[in-house]
């Protein structure tokens, strides 16, 4: 049997325009996702997906013949994204499957499927590990996006990503706030489409913006030198008010918490998933009773 790890994902800044080129400070969480693979005197692929709590939410067999053709022959949305993914994954690979070897694949989240904490990336790097493949044009080729979700999965904590067109730049970096105890992130009870988010950005700003470009890169860096509490709290809402103008949209606070008294920050897409809150554990409360009771603290949450 063989084993593959890939971790989740959050993005603290540059959401949108990491697209366009903006560096990016992105935290790969401590939960991702397990994938093993066993081969099978089977032809095909036999698929099951687990959840944290171990209980199998999606199995199925993908015939020989399915994997070898793009008429797909199932109405179920996840049996055709999955087939669309694994027939992509063999045909950019060496690998081939004849009548008497297949494979028995088994993975398993360790976060909640509604978390947006990157079970599609985490499933792309894991089948790109099995099949010794580029992850990245994997990624191109089925989901899209920018690619960090992909950087973050083997990371070993905080980077910085920045691509551009030729190619894509990950560095680690010593992101540790001394305030870390002072942050924490709360769920939204919802989850964010991202390739939703990424055509509304595309609507809204189809050309790249290089003031914006630097500005976002410029905040980065400062992140990532930050001391106080207080300095990095004001660069959140300079980071939430500019891409707030930018995406005509009103910043998650505004929307949900305006009379917070600390920082919050949407994380990747606008609209659902993890925020980042500011506040000792008194705080913990307000958002409790709103409803909001998925609460992990920094330590407990980010990969470091």
């Amino acid at each position: 049997m063989k084993h593959f790890y890939s971790h989740g994902k959050l993005l603290l800044t540059g959401e949108y325009v990491v697209l366009d080129g903006a560096k990016a400070l992105a935290l790969p969480t401590q939960k991702g996702q397990h994938m093993q693979v066993v081969s099978s005197e089977r032809s095909g692929i036999n698929w099951t997906s687990k959840l944290h709590d171990g209980s199998t939410w999606f199995s199925h067999h993908f015939e020989l013949d399915q994997l070898r053709t793009k008429n797909w022959r199932s109405d179920q949305k996840v049996v055709e994204t999955l087939q669309h993914i694994l027939e992509t994954a063999l045909s950019i690979s060496n690998i081939s499957l004849t009548e008497n070897h297949g494979f028995e694949i088994t993975s398993i989240l360790e976060f909640p499927r509604n978390w947006g904490l990157g079970s599609s990336s985490t499933l792309l790097n894991n089948i790109a590990q099995w099949l010794d493949i580029n992850p990245y044009t994997l990624l191109s080729q089925t989901f899209g996006g920018s690619g960090y979700d992909i950087a973050c999965a083997t990371a070993k904590g905080p980077i910085c990503y920045q691509r551009s067109l030729e190619n894509v730049r990950v560095d680690p970096v010593a992101f540790d706030p001394p305030f870390k105890e002072t942050l924490f992130f709360v769920h939204l009870n919802t989850k964010q489409n991202s390739r939703e988010s990424i055509r509304h950005y595309r609507g809204l700003q189809p050309e790249k913006s290089s003031a914006l470009i630097e500005s976002i890169t410029a905040l980065t860096n400062k992140l990532l030198l930050v001391e106080t509490l207080n300095n990095f709290e004001h660069l959140l809402f300079q980071h939430e008010t500019q891409l707030a103008k930018v995406l005509k949209l009103s910043s998650v606070k505004e929307r949900l918490f305006p009379d917070y008294p600390g920082a919050i920050k949407s994380l990747g897409g606008w609209g659902g998933d993890f925020i980042l809150a500011t506040g000792d554990t008194s705080r913990h409360d307000y958002f409790k009773q709103k409803g909001f009771s998925t609460i992990i603290p920094y330590s407990e949450m980010i990969l470091h």
